[in-house]
């Protein structure tokens, strides 16, 4: 391996400055961005790898005018304490249920708001950075150019009521200075090494993560994103609306953002409170005022063992939004629990593995049971399921022991699999940072992960036609 980067050095280091004076004479920095680049310069090839902005192929001017995507990597290195923050006000001193929970979750978009707000109003000349918002390194080959967006779940046709064909979604995360404290202690400065001793990848309290979510299927083929926001990605999926193959500037509806926040007085079973936002088309006001709450989660409740179809059983850590849209409820997970139509949650088909049963539509997940395999090896699939082998997906049967594992309330720093290392809920280090970075860096180790990853992007990329995926 050492070798390897001695003979490549003097290539990247080249490419370094031809990619930096790019950036300085083709984009037009703010006073902090410039001050982020020359505190973190990407003068190494891990570097430059490590913090890539995005893929290769980028739009040209005629195709698009505004400011392509910049990762925010100058993690803070000190971290004050949050103290009584608005969303713990707005419970008033009482614990969250179906009386409070979307008081919560309007206290913590009102949070977000001020500092999130460009990003919807003045997008060309958006840059996280300036706005106290930071990124996970290590993903730049599978970011898009424009918005940095990466696939997120797509829904095949159907899936909806009002959706006839096969839609894809793309997600960017977004960490607030609090949560980029933790990112930045897994990655330092360079991003060439991951520590995760110490509980390093354990987010301090108060952190907030924001997760915005865009379908490439808009109005009117998909009639409940009437009056959505439009944003571009630059990708390659083909529609109706831009049937052109190859990388092209494309129409994405803003439809999903959701918001979690580290709070373990809320929470003090898992640490972590998740909450959902969905368009909804009928609402008056802006875009914003058009985002309306679809429900708040803090546990899984283990100890409801809810049936595969309704009516189900009352969940005690899940609130749902009664009046949210309609099509943001036909993708609730497993007995009702919480996730948003981006989220991936139900599966068309699916057989079981005990019984050979096959079930049709099957919610199948939740936000935080989806996430509480995030850890540093990567030994248990997303869904509860044994890692998928075929484009058929096998899983548990609903309700045994195997598939209550993904239903637990564990602590975020308790590992799905015994021996490993918990990343706190996170999905973006275990899932996605971390395996790339073993890919660059450490080719010929942890086979097993990689192969594992390799094998869910086949299952889940099956009817894609992108040249990079989630």
């Amino acid at each position: 391996m050492k070798r390897k980067f001695n003979l490549f050095t003097t290539a990247f280091s080249l490419l370094a400055f031809i990619v930096l004076g790019s950036m300085c004479t083709n984009a037009k920095k703010s006073k902090k961005e410039a001050e982020q680049y020359s505190a973190v310069s990407p003068v190494t090839p891990i570097e430059l790898e490590a913090f890539k902005n995005h893929r290769d192929s980028i739009p040209s001017k005629q195709e698009y005018n505004g400011n392509l995507f910049q990762l925010s990597h100058n993690y803070p290195t000190e971290v004050k304490p949050v103290v009584n923050p608005s969303w713990q006000q707005a419970l008033q001193g009482q614990p969250i249920s179906d009386k409070n929970a979307l008081i919560y979750m309007d206290s913590l978009k009102s949070y977000v708001a001020a500092n999130l707000a460009p990003f919807f109003t003045d997008n060309k000349n958006w840059n996280a950075a300036d706005h106290d918002w930071y990124h996970q390194p290590w993903l730049g080959n599978e970011r898009e150019a424009i918005l940095g967006t990466y696939l997120g779940n797509g829904n095949p046709a159907n899936m909806f009521e009002s959706l006839k064909v096969d839609e894809s979604g793309y997600v960017l995360v977004l960490y607030d200075e609090t949560a980029a404290y933790t990112v930045g202690q897994i990655w330092g400065k360079t991003g060439a090494k991951v520590n995760l001793v110490n509980d390093a990848a354990q987010f301090k309290e108060g952190s907030v993560i924001v997760k915005l979510a865009f379908s490439n299927i808009n109005a009117p083929e998909w009639p409940v994103m009437e009056g959505a926001q439009i944003f571009n990605v630059y990708d390659t999926i083909p529609t109706k609306e831009n049937p052109k193959k190859g990388y092209q500037v494309r129409n994405v509806s803003f439809f999903q953002m959701d918001i979690v926040v580290k709070d373990s007085k809320t929470a003090p079973k898992t640490g972590w409170v998740y909450s959902t936002f969905v368009y909804d088309q009928d609402q008056k006001g802006s875009n914003w005022d058009k985002l309306v709450p679809l429900g708040a989660m803090w546990g899984n409740d283990p100890d409801v063992k809810s049936p595969i179809k309704p009516p189900y059983p009352k969940l005690n850590e899940t609130v749902i939004n009664a009046n949210a849209p309609k099509y943001s409820k036909e993708t609730l997970g497993w007995g009702g629990r919480l996730s948003g139509p981006n989220d991936g949650a139900v599966a068309q088909v699916a057989y079981d593995i005990n019984t050979k049963q096959e079930y049709e539509n099957l919610p199948l997940s939740s936000c935080m049971s989806c996430h509480s395999p995030a850890q540093y090896k990567f030994n248990s699939f997303l869904l509860p399921a044994p890692f998928p082998t075929s484009d058929s997906l096998i899983v548990y049967t609903p309700g045994s022991t195997e598939w209550m594992r993904w239903f637990r309330d564990d602590y975020g720093n308790v590992p799905f699999d015994a021996g490993q290392i918990a990343t706190d809920y996170d999905m973006v280090t275990a899932f996605k940072a971390i395996p790339a970075y073993e890919k660059a860096m450490k080719p010929k180790m942890n086979n097993m992960m990689l192969s594992r990853i390799k094998t869910i992007k086949k299952y889940r990329t099956k009817g894609n036609n992108s040249l990079f995926w989630h």
